[in-house]
């Protein structure tokens, strides 16, 4: 498989979103404030040439360049320009990745003949960047490691042939071309390996017992190092392709949408509303033919002088439904000021999830007796905001009182383990767990009889314990570990108690039990 590599010039295309200067003969770096100041994230060429470099504190480079003018830096904003960068980027290959945060990589695997041979392909790459006053390193090698230290290390239009030797082609580039963190290259430095050539026979493997010796003493002092770019054994394995590399395609997905471009300009409320439900309708079909539901929906309405008003709902669950769609978008339209006319208007799903096609689906027959929870949550989220609605939510917390959490209804779900929902909790919980006098056969045993409220509960039957031990990284270490029991009493009422530490833990005298919840 042949890879090529693309680093773009960071301090070009960055630059080019900094505020209007003529950024390319003025110095001008883009800054990011930090801590102990604003520290220097891009330059341009007139900034380099009076000194100042990427990651030198903005108070330090205005001693070399007084002159020096600066601009906020933007990360979401190149991030996302590199994704519009790697879908365009697919017109060379199959496929392209994200290299944060300035390179591509794209898989040209038989397709160099295409553009008459991979060296026009290279030139092909450069003149479309070119014009689009985009400066680009790039090169083709075998591995995508291979191809990314030759971008950014290597000679330009660097070509790999399959059958050459990565390592001889790249033995004098230095050891940051193996992608590794900095405090990685700064032991390889105190080690003597500053360039990919002094890494040839430990990479390879050779039989000199030398080599065999430096690889093991670098493989004993990075074996904790799990990260690829904390390891150069495994950045190695790599670039020379004995350990795969999974990169990940940027795929292309098209949002929802449906449009309406009206004949006349609509100044009425009652007409805006007909053609918003017409929409509904529209983005109804288009979501159930993509078997998906609407999290969130964004309204455009163009005016006749121009001016274009945007209107976003999020909704608490995926839905499709069109008559919930245009009831949330009616209390957002009241403030909406219709000028001397709207002449379009656009509706798009910007987050959609999957959403199956069920015959006995619980909301919609919840809607058809009334309203479903999603839809009143939706309703209560519009009409007194987001920061307004909580829903009760699970927490990563073994511990009863913390396993929920109030969240907002419109905030992600948490990832949990599946850990946490194996083990059955009774039906209600008590708002704090009250204490019980226990009477049982030994120190850590089970319960026999037991007081609570007054009155006396004869244990019939008993299932545990479930040990839950305290959570280190929040409690002290003096708290005592519990050992919940499911009891049942001669009645057949359920409890939920446990108790709190044991005799031999250290931590405190005779333990103490408390009864938690109730199971019927």
């Amino acid at each position: 498989m042949a890879i090529w590599c693309a680093r773009l010039s960071v301090d070009r295309w960055r630059l080019s979103l900094a505020p209007e200067q003529d950024c390319d003969t003025r110095p001008t770096v883009l800054i990011t404030e930090t801590a102990h100041g604003p520290r220097i994230d891009a330059v341009n060429d007139a900034a380099r040439d009076a000194g100042a470099q990427t990651g030198m504190m903005l108070a330090d480079a205005r001693t070399l360049c007084p002159q020096l003018c600066t601009a906020p830096s933007d990360p979401a904003g190149d991030l996302a320009m590199l994704e519009t960068l790697a879908v365009w980027a697919r017109r060379w290959g199959p496929w392209s990745a994200l290299d944060p945060p300035d390179g591509l990589l794209v898989d040209v695997t038989a397709v160099a003949h295409l553009f008459g041979g991979e060296q026009r392909l290279l030139a092909d790459v450069e003149a479309a960047f070119a014009r689009r006053r985009l400066a680009v390193r790039a090169a083709i090698a075998p591995t995508a490691g291979a191809a990314w230290a030759l971008a950014h290390y290597g000679p330009r239009h660097a070509i790999i042939d399959p059958h050459q030797d990565p390592l001889r082609a790249l033995d004098d580039l230095p050891v940051a071309a193996l992608r590794l963190d900095d405090d990685v290259l700064t032991v390889l430095r105190r080690l003597g390996l500053k360039r990919l050539g002094d890494l040839a026979g430990i990479a390879t493997g050779a039989v000199d017992r030398s080599e065999a010796a430096a690889r093991d003493a670098l493989h004993r002092r990075f074996r904790n190092r799990k990260s690829p770019s904390a390891n150069p054994l495994v950045r190695l394995d790599q670039l020379l392709g004995r350990v795969p590399e999974p990169l990940l395609p940027v795929e292309v997905r098209q949002m929802p949408l449906v449009q309406r471009r009206l004949m006349e300009p609509l100044r009425h409320r009652s007409l805006l509303d007909r053609v918003i439900a017409d929409l509904a309708q529209d983005m109804a079909r288009e979501l159930e033919a993509r078997a998906e539901g609407a999290r969130r929906l964004e309204l455009g309405l163009w005016r006749v002088d121009g001016e274009v008003i945007g209107l976003r709902i999020e909704l608490a669950a995926a839905t499709r439904e069109a008559a919930h769609i245009a009831r949330l978008f009616e209390e957002k339209l009241d403030k909406v000021d219709a000028g001397f006319g709207i002449e379009t208007v656009r509706l798009c799903a910007s987050w959609s999830e999957p959403l199956a096609m069920m015959q006995a689906d619980v909301e919609q027959a919840a809607e058809r007796h009334g309203t479903s929870l999603a839809a009143f949550v939706d309703r209560l989220t519009v009409r007194l905001g987001a920061q307004a609605v909580r829903r009760p939510a699970p927490n990563a917390s073994h511990l009863p009182e913390r396993a929920q959490a109030w969240r907002p209804p419109l905030e992600p779900q948490p990832a949990l383990q599946g850990a946490f929902e194996f083990h059955a909790r009774p039906l209600k919980l008590l708002d704090r767990p009250e204490k019980i006098s226990v009477l049982y056969a030994s120190p850590d045993g089970c319960p026999q009889r037991f007081r609570w409220r007054g009155n006396v509960h004869e244990v019939a039957r008993v299932e545990g314990p479930e040990r839950i031990a305290p959570e280190w990284w929040r409690e002290r270490s003096s708290v005592r570990l519990r050992d919940y029991y499911r009891i049942e009493d001669a009645s057949g009422r359920r409890y939920w108690i446990y108790r709190h530490g044991h005799a031999a833990d250290g931590r405190g005298g005779v333990p103490d039990w408390f009864l938690q919840g109730l199971s019927a």
